[in-house]
C-alpha cells in the first residue's frame, strides 16, 4: 500500500512540474511574438532593419529597466516611439 501511495505522489509531482515548465515555454513563446510584432513596427515606422529595430527595443528596456515584452507591448500601443 505505501508503493502504491509514493508512486501516486512522485506522478502527481511528475504532472505538476511539467505543467509548470509548459507554462513556462508558453509564457515565453507569447513574449517572443509580442517582441516580433514591435520590432516589425519600430522597423516600419522609423524605416530600419530588423536588427536595428531589435537593438532599439533592447536600449528601450534597459534605458527604463523595464522586460523587452513590456518595451514591445508600450510600442505596439504607440505609447512610445523608438
Amino acid at each position: 500500500m505505501a508503493d502504491v501511495a509514493t508512486i501516486s505522489i512522485l506522478q502527481e509531482r511528475t504532472v505538476r512540474e511539467d505543467a509548470i515548465v509548459n507554462e513556462q515555454l508558453q509564457r515565453a513563446l507569447n513574449s517572443r511574438i509580442v517582441i516580433e510584432q514591435a520590432k516589425g513596427v519600430i522597423a516600419q515606422l522609423s524605416t530600419v532593419d530588423m536588427d536595428e529595430a531589435f537593438k532599439r527595443l533592447r536600449a528601450d528596456a534597459r534605458a527604463r529597466n523595464q522586460t523587452m515584452r513590456e518595451s514591445a507591448e508600450n510600442v505596439i500601443n504607440r505609447r512610445i516611439r523608438l
